[in-house]
């Protein structure tokens, strides 16, 4: 394995010399005398979370706090509260029943927008699967006079039966499934007038039946519509404008082309009194940034720097965002000066980036409404949570809260924040490693890898006990070294760190896991004969593929709700990752886990919501059946009336089937 570099540890009590290579900083153990973990708490307590506060802004700039079960005024001078008087100003507001669309007015007068035709057909709600930043399914226009919505035809769109067994004698309910490289459903974009009543739709001929229309955003003056259109490959995007009034396609502003996917999250977000917008992408320089553009397409990088950003707000005069440049594992608030605007894209200048959030940790911000002030509320690795009140540039007004650690009289053990190099020795993957209770150097301890591993996800963050789920400590408390690290594929590290995993996934996510595993098992206090796994959904299809890739590391698996074989994963996310399985055959091959039952050797236990609408239960039903095929034994626990995250009662009842299972077989 590669060798990791010696470098400084900073503790939470001050600054040390690790002992132990990659460690960035430390939280100190709190396991003398204090109380171990119970399920319930590990599951359901609030009280071992941070206290916090609950803050929004109104739309004149004034700031609301949380109190006494309400939200109330909070005067920013004298720090007092007063009861709040606002009210919402929206007099209607665009609801989806039973897949028709109605505008519903103050007074609770309904109109009707769109009725559907059929029940293949919908309006007005989310489509695509919440993919692509897709998050609802109606758009008003900055006036409130037009509203925007999707009409979503499922009518080609394969069905999933999921089995009720609370009626008498059990009953079908059939989900809509698109499964990669079948057909998928079509969208289109309606856009209904509230003073005529009429309604046009965007005339979208770019790239078939089934392309994706996402990020809707509305111009200024409500003249016309700007929709990202994706193809089916998800390789090729079009940003195109469109008539609010009549639909017809006015122009393509600009183009985007990846060999692997072009993956749209963000609409547009325009200049305040410019007719210029804020274009997020990482297709261009390798990055998620920032970019100025304008309606001809002249295009700028407005943030150059080599990290993911994230926008923020703007006043027309500086440009907010969050940033990862810091580091990787901390999110800071940064600051940009637009100039020379009027004069186009071409001859605008752009000042110095400020840096605003200077504390380590990751800052999550509010900018309010005026951008004269933004709340930062933050938590590093041994900060629990601190909120303040800032100017807009940065200088902190007030500290509104700072969180005692509400883990002080529980048997906390030591918590690593750290680094490993991956596989192909280009990256840093970062990790947490918690520690035993009365962790002794001179014992030999067993591990449990806890493994997400894909798109969108990063589990390790420089924030309060690095991301620590509560169960991660439970086991420690109970002997167990557990290990979390994040690898090639997860987000917040740029286009070429996501896109290793394209056609193959799990290939160099388990490459880089294997990385971190090499590293414990050089360390003298761990026991290399009991390494386990465990991970849900697309961590339940790591968990599988280690342990049956890699029989002689790992001895027990717990994996929850795993794909198995790509092409039985949704269109959206499949295609994009895997490409369609009649371009990409033989990736389908290689990562299916089917194939892998044969291999299994140590102890696997499965576990299924059995009408999970996401990763639908022939995956793991068909990975039984390929163990049953090859006389391969492997334990599995249903939960009958759970979907993909099992939660409540049943949350408790699997975490102690899970911890029971690492008890007997670790």
């Amino acid at each position: 394995m590669k060798k990791l570099s010696l470098i400084l540890s900073v503790l939470c009590l001050g600054w040390t010399l690790s002992a132990q290579p990659g460690i960035i900083s430390t939280r100190e153990a709190n396991d003398q005398g204090g109380k171990v973990l119970t399920m319930e708490e590990t599951i359901l307590s609030r009280e071992l979370s941070p206290a916090t506060i609950h803050t929004m802004w109104d739309d004149d700039g004034t700031l609301l706090m949380y109190k006494d079960g309400k939200f109330k005024t909070y005067d920013i001078a004298t720090g007092t509260y007063s009861d709040y008087t606002g009210k919402n100003k929206l007099s209607m507001q665009a609801v989806s029943k039973n897949g028709s669309l109605y505008v519903i007015y103050a007074n609770g007068a309904e109109r009707l927008v769109a009725e559907r035709e059929n029940d293949q057909i919908t309006y007005g709600e989310y489509v695509s699967r919440n993919e692509f930043g897709i998050d609802g399914g109606t758009f008003w226009s900055p006036d409130n006079r037009k509203l925007a919505f999707y009409r979503k035809d499922e009518s080609k769109v394969t069905s999933f039966p999921l089995l009720d067994i609370t009626t008498r004698t059990g009953s079908l309910k059939e989900i809509k499934y698109p499964m990669a490289g079948m057909d998928s459903e079509n969208v289109q974009l309606g856009i209904f007038d509230v003073v005529t009543g009429e309604t046009v739709y965007a005339a979208v001929d770019d790239f078939g039946y089934d392309r994706y229309l996402t990020n809707i955003t509305w111009s200024p003056d409500g003249d016309m519509i700007y929709i990202q259109v994706l193809d089916r490959s998800q390789k090729h995007l079009k940003l195109n404008a469109y008539s609010a009034q009549t639909g017809d396609f006015i122009k393509t502003i600009l183009t985007e082309d990846n060999e692997k996917y072009v993956e749209p999250f963000d609409p547009l977000y325009f200049i305040k009194e410019q007719n210029l917008f804020i274009y997020r992408t990482a297709n261009r320089d390798g990055y998620r940034n920032l970019y100025l553009c304008d309606n001809d397409g002249n295009i700028r990088r407005l943030t150059s720097v080599d990290a993911d950003v994230k926008y923020v707000g703007n006043d027309g005069r500086y440009v907010y965002y969050t940033s990862a440049e810091v580091s990787p594992v901390e999110n800071h608030l940064f600051r940009i000066e637009l100039k020379n605007l009027k004069k186009g894209v071409a001859k605008a200048s752009f000042g110095k980036p400020q840096r605003l959030t200077f504390a380590e940790g990751w800052h999550e911000i509010q900018l309010s409404p005026d951008y004269k002030h933004f709340i930062d509320s933050y938590s590093s690795l041994c900060t629990p949570r601190v909120v303040n009140l800032c100017a807009s540039d940065g200088k902190i007004l007030k500290n509104l809260l700072t969180a005692d650690d509400p883990t002080l009289d529980y048997a906390y053990t030591e918590i690593s924040l750290g680094t490993v190099r991956s596989a192909d020795g280009q990256y840093d993957n970062y990790y947490r490693l918690i520690k035993p209770k009365d962790f002794d150097p001179s014992k030999k301890y067993p591990v449990i890898v806890y493994v997400y591993g894909g798109p969108h996800s990063q589990m390790v963050q420089n924030t309060y006990l690095a991301q620590l789920r509560r169960w991660e400590m439970y086991m420690a408390q109970r002997g167990y070294l557990v290990y979390v690290q994040d690898n090639r594929g997860t987000e917040n590290r740029g286009i070429a760190f996501e896109q290793a995993i394209h056609g193959q996934c799990g290939q160099a996510e388990m490459a880089d896991q294997i990385e971190g595993v090499k590293m414990l098992m050089d360390l003298p206090y761990v026991d290399k004969e009991r390494i386990g796994v465990h991970g849900w959904s697309y961590g339940g299809f790591m968990t599988i593929s280690l342990i049956t890739n890699y029989p002689d590391i790992f001895k027990v698996a717990v994996a929850g709700g795993p794909v198995i074989d790509w092409k039985w994963y949704e269109v959206m996310y499949g295609e994009r990752y895997m490409d369609n399985p009649a371009v990409n055959p033989e990736g389908y091959e290689k990562t299916s886990l089917i194939n892998k039952a044969k291999d299994l050797k140590g102890k696997l236990l499965i576990c299924q919501g059995a009408i999970d609408p996401v990763v639908v239960w022939e995956h793991s039903l068909s990975f039984i059946r390929e163990c049953i095929k090859n006389n391969v034994q492997v334990d599995y626990f249903p939960y009958p009336c759970a979907e993909h995250n099992v939660m409540g009662k049943d949350r408790v009842h699997l975490h102690d089937k899970i911890s029971m299972y690492f008890e007997d077989y670790l």
